[in-house]
Protein backbone atom coordinates (compact mmCIF):
# COMPACT_ATOMS: atom_id res chain seq x y z
CA UNK A 1 0.00 0.00 0.00
CA UNK A 2 1.36 3.39 -0.97
CA UNK A 3 0.84 6.01 1.73
CA UNK A 4 1.42 9.68 0.98
CA UNK A 5 2.88 11.68 3.84
CA UNK A 6 3.55 15.27 4.80
CA UNK A 7 4.63 17.01 7.98
CA UNK A 8 4.84 20.54 9.27
CA UNK A 9 7.63 21.48 11.67
CA UNK A 10 9.20 24.39 13.48
CA UNK A 11 12.09 25.22 11.15
CA UNK A 12 14.71 23.99 8.71
CA UNK A 13 17.39 23.02 11.23
CA UNK A 14 18.54 19.93 13.10
CA UNK A 15 16.62 20.70 16.30
CA UNK A 16 13.27 21.19 14.59
CA UNK A 17 10.14 19.69 16.15
CA UNK A 18 6.93 18.32 14.65
CA UNK A 19 3.84 20.51 14.56
CA UNK A 20 1.58 18.19 12.56
CA UNK A 21 1.59 15.12 10.32
CA UNK A 22 -0.77 13.89 7.62
CA UNK A 23 -1.09 10.55 5.81
CA UNK A 24 -3.33 9.53 2.92
CA UNK A 25 -3.36 5.95 1.66
CA UNK A 26 -4.16 4.77 -1.86
CA UNK A 27 -7.52 3.52 -0.57
CA UNK A 28 -8.20 7.01 0.89
CA UNK A 29 -7.74 6.05 4.56
CA UNK A 30 -6.50 9.22 6.27
CA UNK A 31 -4.61 10.06 9.45
CA UNK A 32 -3.94 13.54 10.81
CA UNK A 33 -2.27 14.62 14.06
CA UNK A 34 -1.19 17.81 15.80
CA UNK A 35 1.51 17.87 18.46
CA UNK A 36 0.85 19.65 21.74
CA UNK A 37 4.52 19.44 22.72
CA UNK A 38 6.26 21.12 19.78
CA UNK A 39 8.80 23.84 20.60
CA UNK A 40 6.83 27.07 20.33
CA UNK A 41 9.99 29.13 20.81
CA UNK A 42 11.24 27.97 17.40
CA UNK A 43 8.21 29.32 15.52
CA UNK A 44 8.79 32.48 13.55
CA UNK A 45 6.05 34.71 12.17
CA UNK A 46 5.90 32.76 8.89
CA UNK A 47 5.18 29.49 10.70
CA UNK A 48 2.57 31.17 12.89
CA UNK A 49 0.84 32.75 9.89
CA UNK A 50 1.11 29.88 7.40
CA UNK A 51 1.18 26.68 9.47
CA UNK A 52 -0.42 27.22 12.88
CA UNK A 53 -3.38 29.05 11.35
CA UNK A 54 -4.11 25.98 9.20
CA UNK A 55 -4.42 23.61 12.15
CA UNK A 56 -7.51 22.14 13.80
CA UNK A 57 -6.62 22.44 17.49
CA UNK A 58 -3.41 24.44 17.82
CA UNK A 59 -4.93 27.52 16.22
CA UNK A 60 -7.35 27.71 19.17
CA UNK A 61 -4.66 27.11 21.82
CA UNK A 62 -6.48 23.94 22.88
CA UNK A 63 -5.25 22.62 26.23
CA UNK A 64 -4.79 18.89 26.83
CA UNK A 65 -6.00 17.51 30.14
CA UNK A 66 -5.85 13.76 30.88
CA UNK A 67 -5.32 12.32 27.41
CA UNK A 68 -5.26 13.01 23.69
CA UNK A 69 -8.18 14.50 21.81
CA UNK A 70 -9.38 12.29 18.98
CA UNK A 71 -11.75 12.56 16.05
CA UNK A 72 -12.73 9.24 14.49
CA UNK A 73 -14.81 9.01 11.33
CA UNK A 74 -15.08 6.36 8.65
CA UNK A 75 -11.75 6.37 6.85
CA UNK A 76 -10.42 9.25 8.95
CA UNK A 77 -8.51 9.48 12.22
CA UNK A 78 -7.38 12.76 13.80
CA UNK A 79 -5.41 13.14 17.03
CA UNK A 80 -4.21 16.01 19.19
CA UNK A 81 -1.66 14.95 21.77
CA UNK A 82 1.98 14.64 22.70
CA UNK A 83 4.55 12.58 20.77
CA UNK A 84 3.95 9.40 22.76
CA UNK A 85 0.17 9.60 22.39
CA UNK A 86 0.39 10.33 18.67
CA UNK A 87 2.91 7.53 18.09
CA UNK A 88 0.51 5.06 19.72
CA UNK A 89 -2.45 6.22 17.62
CA UNK A 90 -0.41 6.26 14.43
CA UNK A 91 0.99 2.78 15.13
CA UNK A 92 -2.55 1.42 15.48
CA UNK A 93 -3.63 3.13 12.26
CA UNK A 94 -0.67 1.74 10.32
CA UNK A 95 -1.40 -1.82 11.45
CA UNK A 96 -4.32 -2.08 9.02
CA UNK A 97 -1.87 -2.26 6.09
CA UNK A 98 0.09 -5.42 5.31
CA UNK A 99 2.97 -3.58 3.64
CA UNK A 100 3.59 0.16 3.29
CA UNK A 101 5.56 2.25 0.81
CA UNK A 102 5.87 5.87 1.97
CA UNK A 103 5.80 8.70 -0.58
CA UNK A 104 6.62 12.28 0.35
CA UNK A 105 7.75 15.48 -1.37
CA UNK A 106 11.31 16.73 -0.73
CA UNK A 107 11.27 14.49 2.30
CA UNK A 108 14.66 15.20 3.94
CA UNK A 109 13.14 16.60 7.13
CA UNK A 110 9.82 14.76 6.92
CA UNK A 111 11.39 11.30 6.89
CA UNK A 112 13.89 11.96 9.68
CA UNK A 113 11.13 13.38 11.89
CA UNK A 114 8.90 10.41 11.09
CA UNK A 115 11.64 7.98 12.10
CA UNK A 116 12.46 9.96 15.24
CA UNK A 117 8.82 9.72 16.29
CA UNK A 118 9.44 5.97 16.69
CA UNK A 119 12.85 6.38 18.31
CA UNK A 120 14.93 6.09 15.12
CA UNK A 121 14.86 4.43 11.72
CA UNK A 122 15.44 0.93 13.14
CA UNK A 123 12.28 1.22 15.22
CA UNK A 124 9.69 2.19 12.61
CA UNK A 125 6.83 -0.32 12.22
CA UNK A 126 7.97 -3.52 10.48
CA UNK A 127 5.38 -3.28 7.73
CA UNK A 128 6.94 -0.02 6.43
CA UNK A 129 9.61 -0.32 3.72
CA UNK A 130 12.69 1.41 5.07
CA UNK A 131 13.34 3.46 1.90
CA UNK A 132 10.79 6.24 1.19
CA UNK A 133 10.03 7.47 -2.33
CA UNK A 134 10.35 11.11 -3.37
CA UNK A 135 7.73 12.96 -5.41
CA UNK A 136 10.17 15.65 -6.58
CA UNK A 137 12.38 12.94 -8.13
CA UNK A 138 9.35 11.55 -9.95
CA UNK A 139 8.68 15.02 -11.39
CA UNK A 140 12.25 15.09 -12.70
CA UNK A 141 12.08 11.57 -14.15
CA UNK A 142 8.97 12.61 -16.08
CA UNK A 143 10.96 15.49 -17.61
CA UNK A 144 9.33 18.21 -15.50
CA UNK A 145 10.81 20.92 -13.30
CA UNK A 146 11.26 19.62 -9.76
CA UNK A 147 9.97 22.99 -8.52
CA UNK A 148 6.66 22.70 -10.40
CA UNK A 149 3.74 24.26 -8.52
CA UNK A 150 2.12 21.16 -7.02
CA UNK A 151 -1.41 22.50 -6.56
CA UNK A 152 -1.53 23.95 -10.07
CA UNK A 153 -0.18 20.70 -11.53
CA UNK A 154 -2.76 18.44 -9.90
CA UNK A 155 -5.61 20.97 -10.11
CA UNK A 156 -6.47 20.41 -6.46
CA UNK A 157 -8.03 23.73 -5.53
CA UNK A 158 -10.36 23.50 -2.51
CA UNK A 159 -12.77 26.29 -1.69
CA UNK A 160 -10.65 27.09 1.34
CA UNK A 161 -6.90 26.95 0.68
CA UNK A 162 -5.17 24.70 3.21
CA UNK A 163 -1.61 24.83 1.95
CA UNK A 164 0.79 23.93 4.78
CA UNK A 165 -1.85 21.85 6.50
CA UNK A 166 -0.15 18.44 6.69
CA UNK A 167 -3.18 16.39 5.64
CA UNK A 168 -4.03 18.68 2.74
CA UNK A 169 -0.42 18.63 1.56
CA UNK A 170 -0.43 14.82 1.74
CA UNK A 171 -3.51 14.86 -0.49
CA UNK A 172 -1.60 17.09 -2.92
CA UNK A 173 1.29 14.60 -2.94
CA UNK A 174 -1.11 11.77 -3.77
CA UNK A 175 -2.85 13.74 -6.51
CA UNK A 176 0.47 14.68 -8.12
CA UNK A 177 1.67 11.07 -7.94
CA UNK A 178 -1.53 9.79 -9.56
CA UNK A 179 -1.14 12.22 -12.45
CA UNK A 180 2.62 11.72 -12.87
CA UNK A 181 2.48 7.94 -12.88
CA UNK A 182 0.13 8.02 -15.88
CA UNK A 183 2.49 10.23 -17.89
CA UNK A 184 4.89 8.80 -20.42
CA UNK A 185 8.49 8.79 -19.24
CA UNK A 186 10.81 10.63 -21.69
CA UNK A 187 13.39 8.61 -23.59
CA UNK A 188 16.98 8.84 -22.43
CA UNK A 189 17.90 11.73 -24.75
CA UNK A 190 14.91 13.87 -23.85
CA UNK A 191 15.40 13.15 -20.18
CA UNK A 192 19.05 14.15 -20.43
CA UNK A 193 18.02 17.44 -22.02
CA UNK A 194 15.51 18.12 -19.26
CA UNK A 195 18.11 17.41 -16.59
CA UNK A 196 20.86 19.48 -18.19
CA UNK A 197 22.27 22.02 -15.81
CA UNK A 198 20.87 20.38 -12.67
CA UNK A 199 24.00 18.38 -11.91
CA UNK A 200 22.12 15.11 -12.34
CA UNK A 201 23.68 14.31 -15.72
CA UNK A 202 27.20 14.58 -14.33
CA UNK A 203 26.27 12.21 -11.52
CA UNK A 204 24.72 9.68 -13.92
CA UNK A 205 27.79 9.72 -16.16
CA UNK A 206 30.34 9.12 -13.40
Amino acid sequence: MKIFYDSEFTGLHQHTTLISIGFVAENNEQFYAEFADFDVSQCDDWIKDNVIKQTQWLVNNTILLDGPLTDYKEGYTAVYGNKIQIREELSRWLQQFETIEIWADCYAYDWVLFCELFGGARNIPKNIFYMPADLSTLFQLKGLDMDTDREAFCSLTPETALKHNALYDALVVRSCYQKLIKMKTPDAGALADSLAGTGTIELLSD
